[in-house]
């Protein structure tokens, strides 16, 4: 489809300019389609004139391109889609006004675990601070919902919040657009998602074509319902710790955190690991058949307990210590930089028993799955690794109590152990590593965050200008830095499959999503990337236009 310019005088017919004509993702995909079926083109050139960044428009609400609206400011495009609702500032608030019936838009100066509740109860979330890769950004990519982070106008009043030079209360209707970033006053009009043949045609010759594998970054049993639907073939990251805030769990969690022995914690995680085995058991019903990766525990341990004073006091009061000890437990745990302190692996060579539980709730349920015809393919991944030494110790851990739980189930289950390279280190050293892993994973958020300097969560504010004055032809937290984070991938690839022939590997960073980036990860060759679940379309078209690359048909 083409915009023409052209000009009649004196019956003369000129054309001056012949260009692209603009289209929206639904007529890219029709047009697309129906050019094979008319016989004008080939599919791989169907697949080359679709922007796998198109199919966002059909995965997701759009803002109603006729529509006039008035734009109080904007931040980051965290997680794509438009949608209208009240704003509530707290996930309890968030929560109450979904039972009441009322969609909600969560307005925080950021999130952390602890707002998981709410960000599911909201239809969007709105954050002061963050970044592409920030809690907000992650989460709600993953649970499909939009999302815009690190917009700085924002002032926030305990309940108001000023932006566009207007103060607005708790009720107030705003529209918040995940795909451009901008915060809209009032209702705005919006498109329903598009998925249709076309769009289910272009897929099957997307997967005709490409050689890396897409999996998907899932948490729950619905979200891995979700992805399969979108063509995901396997989970590449399930992360454990949402499954530990849930109102009948966290209680035991905290419980955990502030034992003072070995066996009142591990009184605390038995009552952990019932929850956790179901968790798992639903996500291998949802996968059958397909890998699932699950991540042992990786964020520091502060983050399970609540930092307002008030909480701390009701938290005090339901354990039955003192506020004062109980504040005394809390500051013992604060780190000046918890993402380079005491998480990951670290926390699993300080406290085994939390990895030996979830190892033993990983086995049980693929059992439990396995005897209920589901196939499992149980991938236990050791995350934060920068040291060989660390992920022999917690490998050596890991296997003794999955087999001890098998010889109790009396089974026999295939099962693997790796670990995620997220720290320089681990790519430098990715040889030695390779000798006690059965497959890597990059975690390029972190080795993007470690490899920069630049903190995931507060780069939003200074990253855009990088951008916009040439400093970075992109953001790296959206965009894979090939030249520099890139060449780490590189080498750990080269090195682990030196040491280790045919080691499996993939990403399961928010990169897995972005088209430059499945290119790239196409070329490196890797087995496979990981993404939100809402991105898998666009993963599989892009990692089909990388395999057209390769074969010549795509310039």
């Amino acid at each position: 489809m083409l915009d023409i310019v052209f000009k009649i005088e004196r019956n003369k017919l000129w054309m001056l300019q012949v260009r692209s004509g603009k289209r929206t993702g639904a007529s890219a995909v029709r047009i697309a389609v129906e050019m094979v079926g008319e016989k004008l083109i080939d599919v791989p050139e169907a697949i080359k004139r679709v922007d796998p960044e198109q199919l966002d428009q059909l995965l997701h609400p759009m803002v109603d391109p006729k529509a006039t609206y008035t734009v109080l400011g904007k931040g980051l495009p965290a997680s794509p889609g438009a949608v209208c609702g009240e704003i509530v500032f707290s996930a309890d608030d968030a929560v109450e006004a979904k039972e009441a019936g009322r969609e909600v838009i969560l307005v925080r100066k950021e999130t952390s675990p602890e707002d998981i509740r709410g960000m599911a109860a909201a239809v969007a979330i709105l954050t002061q601070r963050g970044g592409m890769t920030s809690h907000a950004a992650v989460v709600a990519r993953g649970m499909g919902k939009c999302c815009v982070s690190g917009c700085g106008e924002i002032r926030l009043d305990g309940q108001s919040m000023q932006l566009g030079g207007k103060t607005f209360a708790a009720g107030d209707l705003i529209t918040v657009n995940g795909s451009t970033g901008e915060v809209i006053a009032g209702r705005v009009p919006t498109l329903p998602p598009q998925l249709d043949d076309n769009f289910r045609t272009l897929m099957e010759w997307a997967n005709g074509v490409r050689r890396l594998r897409v999996r998907a970054n899932c948490d729950t049993p619905e979200d891995s319902r979700v992805a399969r639907e979108f063509g995901a073939e396997g989970i590449g990251l399930c992360r454990t710790e949402h499954m530990f805030f849930g109102e009948d769990r966290i209680a035991a969690v905290r419980e955990m955190i502030l034992s003072q022995t070995v066996d009142h914690r591990e009184r605390a995680l038995t009552k952990l690991l019932p929850f956790q085995r179901e968790d798992f058991v639903g996500i291998f019903h949802a996968m059958d058949g397909l890998p699932v990766t699950i991540r042992l525990l990786d964020p520091p341990l502060h983050e399970f307990l609540p930092s307002e004073p008030a909480h701390v006091a009701a938290l005090a009061g339901e354990l039955g210590v003192s506020k004062e000890e109980m504040l005394r437990t809390v500051d013992s745990l604060h780190e000046f930089n918890p993402m380079l302190g005491h998480r990951g692996c670290r926390l699993g060579l300080t406290y085994p028993e939390i990895y030996l539980m979830q190892v033993e709730a990983i086995i049980r349920a693929a059992t439990q799955a396995e005897r209920e015809g589901v196939s499992t393919m149980a991938e236990i991944m050791i995350p934060l690794v920068g040291i060989d030494t660390e992920l022999s110790r917690l490998r050596t851990l890991c296997l003794s109590r999955a087999e001890s739980v098998l010889r109790d189930e009396g089974v026999d289950l295939e099962y693997t152990v790796g670990t995620m390279i997220e720290i320089p280190r681990a790519a430098l050293v990715a040889d030695r590593v390779a000798q006690f892993a059965d497959f890597f994973s990059f975690g390029t958020n972190d080795l993007t965050q470690m490899t920069f300097g630049f903190s995931r969560d507060d780069s939003g504010s200074y990253l855009p200008e990088y951008v916009e004055t040439g400093i970075l032809d992109a953001d790296p937290f959206q965009s894979l830095d090939q030249s520099g984070v890139g060449q780490l991938v590189e080498m750990a690839v080269q090195k682990g499959r030196a040491a280790k022939p045919g080691l499996k590997m993939g990403v399961c960073g928010e990169h897995g999503g972005d088209p430059r980036s499945v290119r790239f990860f196409h070329r490196t060759g890797l087995d496979y990337v990981s993404c939100s679940p809402y991105r898998v379309p666009i993963a599989i078209l892009a990692a089909a236009h990388a395999a057209l690359e390769d074969a010549g048909k795509v310039t």
